[in-house]
């Protein structure tokens, strides 16, 4: 098999191929990131062609975001049941049937079925929950960077690929958007089929910076179900500290900015390639914050960490309205509000494996990852709903800065810190 041959290679020269897995992951996260984030671009032009309300596009757009955290404790189960890469292509394939389907939709209740069920179902297959298996999993040392790592890319393909999907759709419409889309899952795919395992042991290799065989704990592990899970991890606070967190962390970011900036920054005469190069720089910066946050985390406290990054995104939402929208104040707001962007995943990730141990954090995470995608959900409706009747979003630009405010403390005051080995 080519991954035991490239292993074998990688190993005389001291690699170890987990690098290899987490950059396939990497690069199919990227992607089904972007896929999550075209529809935002596109809902300008959906206005325009069919005539439908920004209420009832982000209708479909809130469902999406929806199934896509409720899928995540259940893709966390079938991934440890059927294999990290057999549910990666059966995800893929799904978002490239729906991608491929909308091609040929004329009616709202077409792209609610496709864009709202079909494309929130198959991302949700994958989420966050497999950069988290892949990290738990894969690594030993170095885990905190490798979830900042692929969260990065997350948070990274559903903002950069927004000027190429704007730029695109001006060019030659919609549709050679979604066309780009579906040639990038195609070599997605073949990444993951060629590359991918599901664990070290597969190729006879320990985790990253692991020392000592573990017994293998995934045959004990499928019996638990996920709502056996949740019934268990819901009784701790830690669960429901990380929970509250993460549904404002969706709520203050790909739900209300990732899904209305365009449509906010059009309200002030920009263009939207004008505004998605803004949102390019707050994926650069957020790729850059991201990592930077898997870093700190192997190395400080978590909740001090997330303590800041809620209480700053906070201030920076509720200043967004007083820049102007010049290029000056949107600038300021892209570099400090992307560094910031996805920042809070690696401690969120880290609590919770400190907490719920190896096997079980990518269930419990997935969970935890529910409440962020509830929290998208809601701004990702209400936003276009606040839009469609007060012609203005910044009462949602203000509720969701002081949602912000409101949980970092609480986040600090809730959640107690694990010590573990730095290597962890």
């Amino acid at each position: 098999m080519l991954s035991s041959a490239i292993s074998a290679r990688l190993s005389e020269r001291s690699i170890h191929y987990g690098w290899v897995v987490a950059a396939t992951a990497f690069l199919t996260m990227l992607v089904t990131a972007g896929t999550i984030g075209a529809p935002s671009v596109l809902l300008l032009p959906l206005q325009r062609e069919f005539g439908w309300e920004a209420s009832s596009i982000s209708a479909a757009l809130a469902i999406r975001f929806f199934l896509f955290g409720l899928m995540a404790p259940f893709a966390a189960a079938l991934m440890n049941r059927y294999g990290l890469r057999r549910m990666a292509l059966t995800a893929l394939c799904i978002i490239f049937s729906g991608m491929g389907l909308s091609l040929f939709m004329t009616e709202l209740w077409q792209l609610i079925v496709l864009w709202g069920f079909v494309i929130g179902i198959g991302t949700g297959l994958t989420a966050m929950v497999m950069g988290a298996t892949i990290a738990t999993r894969w690594f030993t040392a170095r885990r905190g960077f490798v979830v900042g790592l692929l969260t990065a890319s997350t948070a990274t393909g559903q903002l950069v690929f927004m000027p190429l999907v704007a730029a695109l759709t001006e060019a030659y419409g919609w549709h050679s958007a979604v066309i780009f889309i579906i040639a990038m899952l195609l070599v997605c795919a073949v990444a993951m089929l060629l590359f991918m395992r599901d664990r070290p042991s597969d190729l006879g290799l320990r985790p990253y910076g692991q020392t000592v065989d573990e017994p293998p704990a995934a045959a004990a592990l499928s019996s638990n179900s996920p709502i056996d899970i949740l019934i268990e991890a819901a009784k701790t606070r830690i669960f429901w500290v990380l929970f509250l967190s993460f549904f404002v962390c969706g709520l203050s970011t790909n739900g209300l900015i990732q899904t209305h900036f365009v449509s906010l920054c059009a309200d002030y005469g920009m263009t939207p390639v004008a505004a998605t190069g803004f949102l390019a720089i707050i994926g650069i910066f957020d790729f850059v914050g991201t990592v930077a946050s898997g870093w700190l985390s192997d190395r400080y406290d978590n909740r001090w960490l997330l303590f800041w990054y809620y209480g700053l995104r906070g201030l920076s939402l509720i200043w967004l309205p007083f820049t102007g929208f010049e290029f000056i104040g949107l600038s300021v707001f892209a570099v400090f509000y992307g560094l910031d962007w996805i920042a809070t995943v690696p401690p969120t990730v880290k609590l919770t494996a400190q907490h719920f141990g190896r096997e079980k954090a990518n269930m419990v995470f997935g969970w935890v990852f529910f409440g962020h995608q509830v929290g998208a959900a809601t701004a990702a409706f209400g936003g276009g709903y606040i839009r469609d009747s007060y012609a203005s979003y910044l009462p949602a630009l203000m509720v969701a800065g002081i949602a912000c405010l409101i949980i970092a403390p609480f986040v600090l005051s809730g959640a107690r810190q694990r010590m573990q080995p730095a290597a962890a």
